[in-house]
């Protein structure tokens, strides 16, 4: 192959660009990890009513949160048992009675335990979803309830309370 200056100049371009490309490559292979606070953030995703066609009428739902933790210390081992490690999703559950929405203390709460989340590796901020079958009070002769919301994390940090939307469940 004979030499030119045209020649030379296609390789010199195409070798550069083989560069910038390989240059390009490298620099998006490397991937920002998301930052979070340490405090826990959760947000109101959905609630979905069941219902139970031998009692007609809706008995469970499932409520879904989103969350983010930027130390990723939310969740418990099994062996956490003593409070304030026995529960760290708590839910108020409120009936709206005349216009007003009036909480029920509920006998067992509808509080439950998120499992260990703690991601491994180095980067520890988190963020997914949680769902939580509830039970509602289908035998109040009240048709709206409204839920209030909260995680703690192993250190204790309470998460902003989030409320539902109403929910009539009649």
């Amino acid at each position: 192959m004979v030499y030119t200056k045209s020649n030379a100049m296609k390789i010199i371009l195409k070798t550069g660009l083989l560069i910038f490309s390989g240059i390009l490559i490298i620099l998006s292979s490397c991937r920002k990890f998301e930052e979070y606070p340490i405090i826990p953030h959760i947000e109101f995703v959905s609630f979905a009513k069941i219902y139970n066609d031998t009692l007609e009428a809706y008995t469970k739902g499932i409520l879904t949160i989103s969350y983010t933790d930027g130390d990723g210390d939310i969740g418990l081992k099994q062996s956490d048992t003593i409070p304030p490690y026995d529960y760290n999703f708590y839910i108020s559950y409120f009936e709206k009675q005349n216009g007003e929405f009036v909480e029920l203390i509920l006998d067992p709460p509808l509080n439950a335990r998120i499992p260990m989340l703690t991601p491994s590796g180095i980067n520890k901020s988190i963020k997914g979803e949680i769902e939580d079958e509830i039970f509602l009070n289908y035998t109040s002769q009240y048709d709206t309830i409204r839920l209030e919301v909260y995680i703690l994390d192993r250190a204790l940090h309470k998460s902003n309370v989030i409320q539902t939307p109403e929910i009539y469940i009649k």
